[in-house]
């Protein structure tokens, strides 16, 4: 059976939304190397493979349920934060937004009764609260150390290093 339009419409939105985040993970890694954080830069690396790894799985869905995928341009992502303390926050933030763009395409999929989407979209649902909940626990840390430098920070950043794609 052929994915429902409005389905796929939803699910070319959130392949856009993916790119996105993975390009401004590429870019917070950029700017918390500059700052001489290699070890969050690295772990922010890893989200981006991470985003990357998402889109395709949205991108293969829509194919394998003979979709068409149609890519759109990727907006510009921001190159600045006041500080690292910032950055987490916004990727936590984003993290919820993301939340909110999952849910959309759930809600779609139910009111259209595709319960294949459904059962594939469960995952994108299980995978944000996980997203959340790590965002949250690395600024909680950061928080706790004062944030912007000390000791707390390097053994945070040592800690990082050792990211791999799960």
């Amino acid at each position: 059976m052929a994915l429902n339009k409005k389905v796929e419409e939803v699910l070319n939105k959130q392949i856009n939304a993916e790119f996105w985040s993975a390009y401004m993970y590429l870019s917070m890694s950029s700017y918390l190397e500059k700052k001489g954080l290699s070890g969050f830069a690295h772990w922010l690396k890893m989200q981006y493979h991470e985003e990357n790894e998402h889109g395709m799985k949205l991108f293969e869905y829509i194919i394998e349920r003979d979709g068409r995928v149609l890519l759109e341009p990727i907006k510009k992502v921001p190159h600045e934060w006041d500080g690292i303390l910032d950055l987490f926050e916004q990727v936590l933030e984003h993290e919820k937004h993301v939340t909110s763009l999952i849910n959309k395409c759930m809600n779609t999929a139910q009111e259209e009764s595709d319960h294949a989407t459904v059962s594939m979209l469960q995952w994108f649902v299980d995978e944000q609260v996980e997203e959340e909940s790590t965002s949250r626990d690395i600024l909680d840390k950061l928080r706790i150390i004062g944030g912007e430098d000390g000791q707390g920070l390097y053994m945070m950043n040592e800690e990082f290093r050792g990211r791999t794609l799960e």
